[in-house]
């Protein structure tokens, strides 16, 4: 519906209001001059005019995204790249990107685990450390089959983004019902049917929307049956001299439900999501015929969820009278769990059944709101974007367990089996940040300025649990932690024509300490001991970064150049205790004073008008400890992908070669992951006789080279020969996707 302009303006503003993005003397002045317009109007003219909603189309890009070191894969690229995983996209797609499987965290330019924030529709995902027992992670809770986009944010711009975002942000968009409604229809949908043969796993998920006038629904769901991870290892049987991978079974489940109603100010809705990934291994590698762990009688897990309910508001005027541009608003609740457990029997020391069930969980409820406005100021051009979100939320760990120890029964081993308890307290905390930039056009002479400026508050309050204070080495509450910082940023771009732009920006970013971090208090007297740091302080960044953007889709690319420096970088040392109370030494976070890290991207791409494309890209990253030079463990080899390919009107082929550099050296007892070539053959092809299906195929690592990713293989040495780390030898995929 449309009514007069004032009255549309005073709706829009009082939805407004509630989010904190309007003010009410606007809203009062909206009031007023709609009344005069009734009252000057005779009774009987006073008809409101109706008009139908246009709905718009694809869903507008996250307001982090909006950058220029922001690259975006598409639904129909995650589908043409065959993405199932993060390691995926990093595989070609995004050559910076990389997943380490141990700790469960996304690493781009260096940096990794809560030093890139993620982010699914607005909303962060928290990366969970769980220092003492394993169950890290949890921001790949998520089914590339549910999202319209990833984008790739690259920088330490913490500006829009916030804290963590130290070296970028991995954001994610779900399907919108107009992602599956064509124009002209009032329903879509599409179905999915894969096999993965890296790990053996067939699944698929189907998405359906409707709308009926103003209002629009939409459901998605998946599942996904599988099973190890494959590396190129043939070594088998139970000991530790096993290479190939441990057996394992998973399944994979995803929904989204979401309800649009489109109104003439603004769309409303409501989205609801699950996910949950449950993983059973057998951990062949730990067993051996005449050890403590045998054959059939020792098994670990590893499972994952997210649930979240959401109210979201988007806003797109359609008049540059309107007193917003645009406006986006999510109130949201949500709740991350990962487990890790184990199951087994011991034989010679504590004999007994032996049984681990670590949790970790992250429950949190949050809004995250942002608007825009464009005006001019003499021969300036303004674009104002403005936005704030805050979080509250509690983190809950605890380990339960059975095993024969007791205090009529020691053993040496019992002291490292403490558990049914908590190895940190639970920890309340509060997060507000806001943040404002203006865009600054000078005339029609392609220069722009981007003042930008973020604050950002914490505060963390450890509560006493009686889990916690049952613990084995329980030495009372510690204090809490609260901070602020503000993040400048000045972006300077020019731009002489529409498909050429140099930029270059400076930014200030920072990262609150992991609860973790903080609070972790595992170990007993007589063993070793993990100890968190509760006087650590924030880490802050500094950074520097030049580059240029150049073409379109068919003819383009970017070339761009960092330096940033550290400081008060969080990281862990072991020490000896001269007490001798902890013989087996201590682990403690600590701040690094000063730590640097520099690198170059570069991507580029041509289309031929013969079918015939090509692309590159190529990412470096070099870090280290400014005072002591030692190598910073989560800095990756320099990787490079290059693809030729063709593509007709109802199929296509690429053939892709990726290239890593070995691994700097950091410590001669570690293990170096080698550098390597490998390539890949992928192909498509959309039959004319069935309108909206597609089959795709592909060989990965056609040679079956064994290979290493820097990222994946453990950095404070092997306890297995060094095949059993090595990655997938020759693989298929095929998939099949029909959309309606």
């Amino acid at each position: 519906m449309v009514v007069r302009r004032s009255r549309s303006v005073l709706l829009a503003c009082t939805a407004l209001l509630a989010l904190g993005l309007c003010t009410a003397s606007y809203a009062q002045t909206a009031t007023q001059n709609d009344t005069a317009t009734d009252d000057a109007a005779p009774k009987g003219d006073r008809v409101t005019a109706l008009k139908p909603i246009v709905v718009k189309g694809k869903a507008a890009k996250d307001v982090l995204a909006d950058s220029p070191t922001t690259t975006e894969t598409t639904a129909q690229e995650i589908d043409d790249k065959q993405i199932t995983r993060i390691e995926d996209l990093g595989r070609s797609t995004e050559v910076g990107v990389g997943y380490n499987r141990t700790t469960g965290g996304i690493n781009i330019r260096g940096l990794g685990d809560d030093r890139v924030l993620t982010t699914v529709d607005g909303i962060e995902i928290p990366y969970m450390l769980d220092v003492a027992r394993g169950a890290d992670g949890g921001v790949n809770s998520f089914d590339f089959n549910s999202l319209s986009s990833v984008d790739v944010v690259r920088g330490a711009d913490s500006s829009r983004a916030g804290s963590g975002a130290l070296g970028g942000a991995f954001v994610l968009r779900t399907l919108e019902p107009e992602d599956l409604i064509t124009p002209g229809s009032t329903w879509g949908g599409v179905f999915k049917f894969g096999y993965n043969g890296d790990d053996r796993s067939v699944g698929g998920s189907a998405a359906v929307a409707k709308r009926i006038d103003n209002t629009a629904v939409l459901f998605e769901g998946g599942y996904t049956h599988g099973h190890e991870l494959e590396n190129n290892g043939d070594v088998g049987g139970y000991s530790t001299k096993r290479t190939k991978a441990d057996p394992a079974d998973y399944n994979q489940r995803s929904g989204l439900f979401k309800i649009r109603q489109y109104t003439d100010i603004g769309t409303f809705g409501i989205t609801a999501e699950h996910y949950n990934k449950d993983k059973d291994i057998d951990a062949m590698h730990s067993q051996s015929l005449t050890g403590n762990l045998r054959p059939g009688n020792y098994d670990t897990s590893d499972n994952t969820e997210r649930n979240r309910v959401s109210l979201d508001y988007k806003y797109e005027a359609e008049s540059a009278d309107s007193l917003l541009d645009t406006a986006n608003a999510v109130f949201y609740w949500q709740n991350v769990l990962r487990e890790e457990g184990l199951n087994g029997y011991r034989y010679t020391s504590v004999i007994g059944d032996y049984s681990r069930s670590n949790e970790m969980e992250d429950r949190t409820i949050g809004f995250n709101g942002n608007a825009s406005k464009s005006f001019d100021t003499g021969s300036l051009h303004h674009k104002v974007t403005f936005g704030l979100d805050t979080a509250f939320g509690k983190v809950h760990q605890y380990s339960a367990g059975v095993d024969a120890c007791g205090p009529a029964r020691w053993a040496f081993s019992c002291s490292f089996l403490h558990t049914n308890q908590s190895d940190m307290p639970n920890v309340d905390s509060k997060r507000v940040g806001a943040f404002i930039d203006d865009k600054i056009e000078i005339g029609s002479s392609g220069f722009s300025l981007t003042p930008g400026l973020r604050f950002d508050w914490y505060d963390y309050a450890p509560k006493n649990t009686d889990a916690y204070r049952g613990s084995a080495n329980y030495s009372g509450l510690p204090s809490g932690q609260s901070d602020s910082r503000f993040s400048p940023k000045l972006r300077a771009a020019y731009q002489p024509q529409d498909n050429v732009e140099f930029y270059a920006q400076w930014a200030m970013a920072f990262r609150a300490p992991n609860v973790s971090e903080l609070y972790v208090n595992y170990g007993v007297p007589g063993g070793y001991v993990n100890y968190g740091n509760p006087d650590l302080k924030p880490e802050t960044s500094n950074g520097i970064e030049i580059g240029t953007n150049l073409g379109d889709d068919d003819f383009g690319g970017h070339i761009g150049a960092f330096y940033n420096k550290y400081k008060n970088f969080i990281d862990t040392e072991v020490s000896r205790d001269p007490t001798g109370t902890y013989p087996l030494g201590i682990t403690e976070y600590f701040n690094r004073a000063n730590v640097r890290m520099f690198g170059i991207e570069v991507n580029a791409h041509k289309k031929f008008d013969n079918g015939i494309h090509i692309k590159g890209s190529l990412a470096y990253v070099n870090g280290k400890d400014s005072d002591s030079g030692e190598w910073i463990d989560s800095v990756a080899p320099a990787k490079a992908a290059f693809t030729v390919g063709y593509a007709a009107d109802v199929w296509g082929t690429d053939l892709t070669f990726i290239t890593a550099t070995s691994e700097p050296k950091k410590d001669s007892d570690n293990f170096r992951a080698p550098g390597y070539g490998i390539f890949d053959l992928t192909g498509w092809w959309e039959p004319e006789q069935v309108k909206g299906l597609s089959l795709r195929a592909g060989v990965y690592n056609i040679f079956n080279k064994t290979y290493y990713d820097a990222i994946n293989v453990a950095s404070t040495g092997l306890t297995q020969p060094s095949a059993y780390y090595s990655e997938p030898g020759r693989t298929f995929k095929l998939t099949l996707t029909q959309k309606f």
